[in-house]
């Protein structure tokens, strides 16, 4: 998730640990994904899309928290 931030997404899961939990859901989510869309695990269209909906929700959550960092820290 968003890779061109590597370097502030280490620093933020260091010093900030709501980003950690949402970067590690968000990451949890993608699996599930994967698992689901892979055939590892069944569910149906509905709680897929609810999964797939929740994990944009906190890549722009993350997003959000990489920009403020970024201009508190005028990098």
């Amino acid at each position: 998730m968003l890779h061109e931030y590597r370097d502030v997404i280490t620093k933020l899961k260091q010093e900030d640990a709501h980003f950690a939990k949402i970067f590690e859901k968000h990451n949890d989510l993608d699996q599930k994904i994967l698992d689901v869309e892979e055939g590892r695990e069944h569910m149906d269209s509905f709680e897929l899309e609810t999964l797939k909906k929740e994990k944009l929700r906190l890549k722009d959550e993350a997003y959000a928290s990489i920009i403020a960092y970024k201009k508190a820290n005028s990098l």
